[in-house]
């Protein structure tokens, strides 16, 4: 099961998201995230925490599925 998550502008980055979501604390707790549980952009594995996200991207992080849409 997934949600959305909300952002504004046109791009936000992987470690922004995980903040944004609660999934990490802060930069090293992404980090961590990244190297250690398997993070999964779009169905791809991903290890950069710069990644430029945007609207209709998803990210899988273990058990946790977020879909990202444009803030209205």
């Amino acid at each position: 099961m997934g949600r959305d998550v909300e952002i504004r502008g046109d791009t936000i980055r992987l470690g922004q998201l995980l903040k944004l979501a609660g999934l990490a604390a802060g930069g090293g707790e992404a980090k961590s995230l990244l190297s250690d549980a398997g993070v999964w952009v779009n169905g791809e594995p991903e290890s950069r925490r710069g990644r430029q996200l945007h609207p209709g991207d998803t990210v899988q992080v273990e058990f946790e599925r977020i879909r990202i849409v444009a803030k209205h």
